[in-house]
């Protein structure tokens, strides 16, 4: 099965930075291969355009890319974000959830939205996208870039774990 996602996914993430995390000592918890991934609960604009708290305990039991990229409104991010978005049905065939993550508020993700690919924004999604606005969730991951405050390009894959849906961490490379 995670062969078939990764090859499905593959092509979608060469582009995107690859860093493998480890686990500096911090008293909060941060990502490392193969603790089970830290969960979070924060606001995302769903596909419907609607604001919705969404927790990564909601897709136990599934697979989950969950991918960072650094900000809205730049020029590089939309094309990976949109071709993760396109590509979402055969991701959820396969049993995956995919999530984009950055530290802009769900209004500017909305914005993005709302604003056409031939102007530089994402148009219709497919998938989530998280706002990270307090970056806890970019922190947790290992994928904050603290001098700036925003997350690093990142794809990460969350496998499930057994029969109690815990999810490992997973780095794409």
């Amino acid at each position: 099965m995670f062969s078939t996602l990764a090859r499905v996914g593959s092509r979608l993430l060469q582009t995107s930075a690859r860093r493998v995390l480890t686990a500096p000592s911090l008293t909060r918890h941060v990502a490392s291969v193969p603790n089970p991934a830290p969960g979070f609960t924060c606001q995302a604009v769903m596909p419907n355009g609607a604001f919705q708290e969404v927790s990564l305990s909601n897709y136990e039991g599934k697979y989950v890319i969950l991918f960072f990229y650094p900000l809205d409104f730049t020029f590089v991010c939309p094309t990976e974000i949109t071709a993760f978005s396109d590509r979402a049905a055969e991701f959820e065939e396969l049993g995956c959830q995919l999530l984009a993550c950055s530290v802009d508020s769900h209004f500017s993700h909305l914005a993005w939205m709302n604003q056409s690919r031939k102007e530089g924004g994402l148009g219709e999604m497919k998938i989530p996208i998280l706002a990270d606005l307090n970056k806890s969730i970019a922190k947790d991951y290992g994928v904050l870039l603290e001098p700036v405050g925003i997350a690093l390009r990142v794809s990460l894959s969350l496998i499930p774990k057994g029969m109690s849906g815990t999810l490992q961490l997973m780095i794409c490379q």
